[in-house]
């Protein structure tokens, strides 16, 4: 009986540990993350991770991915003759929102992240001097845009703009002829995610412009989290000792 009750108490020390954390997430922080929207086929536009950020991560969930953990502002020239008269996109502001992902662990949607910003659409001359522009925000009160999906946001201007987002995949997201693929959560903690966005506009060469913001997480657990792992496992072993000393 003591031999049972022994090892009852030990795990109940271990499955104590798990009970730290709600229905076996685990707080993980960041040790990589990336982030690049594509408009057609200009270069990418590599957005800042500050170099923090967290969230509870099980094999199939994210939830609680801290927000503001991308920044960025900065212009991109536009060179294609086919694109006049846009000369350049400047984006101001970049930063991600809140996220929760679920089915991570299958390729396929995901979740809801906010890409927030504003797009500047160059007009006859680059970004860097005074042109004519048209302003188009990645997303508006929250509910649609970059990253949300929801009606599409349109901004009418010299040209008129109109931007279809959507959620994220960990599958393969396609606009028109152009793809990427991301990649589900993976025992080493990476993820890769897609989000595909459709820009109209009303110039013939430049009518349907796709768009791709795509992240790449990569968790590693809390040093604390480890240690209270060790401690469980270590509990276990003490008592394993006591009964074969018995």
């Amino acid at each position: 009986m003591r031999k049972l009750f022994s090892l009852a108490a030990a795990m109940g020390l271990f499955l104590g540990v798990g009970a730290a954390q709600p229905a076996h997430a685990v707080v993980q922080t960041l040790s990589a993350a990336s982030m690049s929207v594509t408009v057609s086929a200009l270069p990418p536009i590599n957005i800042t991770w500050n170099g923090t950020g967290s969230a509870d991560v099980t094999a199939t969930s994210i939830t609680g991915l801290t927000a503001g953990i991308f920044n960025f502002s900065g212009s991109l020239p536009v060179t294609d003759p086919g694109a006049f008269p846009i000369a350049g996109l400047a984006v101001a502001g970049v930063t991600n929102g809140g996220a929760n992902f679920s089915n991570v662990n299958v390729a396929g949607p995901v979740g809801l992240m906010a890409v927030q910003g504003v797009a500047n659409v160059c007009l006859f001359a680059g970004c860097a001097g005074p042109p004519a522009n048209v302003t188009v925000p990645f997303t508006t009160g929250g509910v649609n845009g970059v990253g949300l999906g929801g009606a599409p946001i349109a901004v009418a201007g010299l040209v008129n703009v109109t931007v279809n987002g959507n959620g994220w995949t960990t599958g393969t997201a396609t606009v028109g002829a152009t793809s990427q693929t991301g990649s589900p959560l993976d025992a080493s903690g990476h993820i890769k995610l897609v989000s595909p966005v459709t820009i109209s506009t009303n110039i013939g060469a430049s009518a349907v412009l796709p768009m791709f913001a795509v992240m790449e997480l990569t968790f590693i657990p809390e040093p604390g989290t480890l240690l209270l792992l060790a401690s469980g496992v270590a509990g276990l072993a003490i008592v394993g000792r006591k009964r074969m000393s018995k």
